[in-house]
Order: structure tokens, then C-alpha cells, then sequence
């Protein structure tokens, strides 16, 4: 089994549920008293946070390009970024390493498609909804029409992830919201909506969508396993 190595902390309360997706993934696999081979660097949010909003992502860049080798450098054979908008920078990390990295989008994308979906509505921080790193990547790579919410839902989507999720808050009345864009994207046409943010998951499941969505941490996670068992017979 190939060690994991993941940067994580951004936010944190995601990177838990990472441990979690990638265990039960691999005692899916394997049964028994089984368990991931991870290594860990885990950031403190706060400083990241405040380079995004100023548009520093040379910085943000330079770090996680770091941490990624650092991981590399401890035993990692293959290495998770845990946060959807941080895979704006996946180029850097790609480049500083030489064991792979798996881009959170591709197993996403692929689960969408088996599933017969060619049009997907998305839900994340206002960076990936609007920015063509992740959109481009899921249409240009994969094929797949992405739908994103109007812009004051966007900012409502937005400001639920970073004041309530990422700081550990589940709030009833965001859920409806969230529950609301959704079925407004199915309206336009969506056949699945992704969670395009590692936190979402804490606060909808597929029991709130009419279509099926798209979880990308416990997705990522899945695909992760996958590859750290291929060639192994368990």
C-alpha cells in the first residue's frame, strides 16, 4: 500500500472528515483491522485565508509547492491537496514534486460521468465557482456543462462556507439556503451537483438534492485508496 501524504488545514474541520473517508474507504477495500498509511501537514488557516483575499497566490503557491515536498521528502508516494480552491495552484504542487499528485476535480468528474451526467451544477467558494482553473478543468478535461448559481447566491454560498462550516458551525437555515440553490440549479438543468468544497458535506447530503451530488472530499478519498492499493491484491 503506497503512504498518502496530504496538506491539509485549510480549514481543518475538512481535513478531519479526509481521515475518516480515506479509513472506511480502505477497510471497504480490505476489511479487517486495516488502515491508511498517511502523513499529514496541516496548516493554520488563518494566514492562507487572509493571501486569498488579498490575491496573493504566489504565496499561496510557494507554500503549499513546500509542504508538498516536504511530504515527498517524509515518505509520501502520493500526495492529496484536501481543499477544492486551493487546486488553483495544483500546477506548483505538480511541479515540485515527483510522486503523483491526484487533482481533486478528476475523480469527481469521472464519478459525474459513469453516472451518465453531462451537465452539473456546482457549489464552492466564490473563487472556484467563478475562476477557470476548476470549471475549465471539469468542461475542457471531462466534457461535463457546469451551472453555477446566480451571483447573490454565489456570495451567499460563499459566506456560509468561511463563517459558518469552516469554523465548525452546521446551521439549519443554511442548509435551506443551500437546499433552495440547489433546486435551482436543477431547474436550469443540472443532473448532479458537486460539492465543490471540502466543507459542504458537513452541511447537506443527498437527502436535501433531488439529483445526486457530488462529494468531492469523500470522492477524492475514495480515488486516493484506489490508487495507493493498485497492483496489491490485499
Amino acid at each position: 500500500m503506497k503512504r498518502i501524504g496530504l496538506i491539509g488545514g485549510m480549514s481543518w474541520e475538512s481535513t478531519a472528515q479526509y481521515y475518516r473517508f480515506l479509513n472506511q474507504a480502505l477497510r471497504a477495500r480490505l476489511g479487517g483491522l486495516h488502515s491508511a498509511e498517511l502523513l499529514l501537514r496541516s496548516l493554520d488557516f488563518a494566514p492562507v485565508e487572509a493571501w486569498m483575499r488579498a490575491g496573493r497566490w504566489d504565496a499561496i503557491a510557494e507554500l503549499l509547492a513546500a509542504e508538498a515536498r516536504a511530504l515527498a521528502a517524509g515518505g509520501a508516494e502520493l500526495v492529496l491537496l484536501t481543499a477544492n480552491t486551493m487546486h488553483k495552484v495544483a500546477p506548483a504542487i505538480e511541479a515540485a514534486i515527483e510522486v503523483p499528485f491526484l487533482h481533486i476535480a478528476d475523480p469527481t468528474a469521472e464519478a459525474a460521468r459513469a453516472a451518465g451526467c453531462s451537465t452539473i451544477g456546482l457549489l464552492a467558494t466564490a473563487y472556484t465557482m467563478e475562476q477557470e482553473f476548476y470549471v475549465g478543468r471539469l468542461s475542457d478535461r471531462h466534457g461535463l456543462e457546469v451551472l453555477v448559481p446566480g451571483a447573490d447566491d454565489r456570495r451567499r454560498v460563499h459566506e456560509i462556507i468561511f463563517e459558518e462550516l469552516c469554523r465548525g458551525v452546521v446551521d439549519d437555515g443554511s442548509r435551506e439556503t443551500y437546499r433552495r440553490v440547489i433546486a435551482d440549479l436543477v431547474a436550469r438543468g443540472a443532473q448532479g451537483v458537486v460539492l465543490g468544497c471540502t466543507e459542504i458535506g458537513l452541511l447537506v447530503s443527498d437527502a436535501d438534492s433531488p439529483v445526486p451530488l457530488y462529494d468531492t472530499a469523500r470522492l477524492h478519498a475514495e480515488k486516493a485508496i484506489e490508487l495507493a492499493l493498485a497492483g496489491e491484491s490485499g
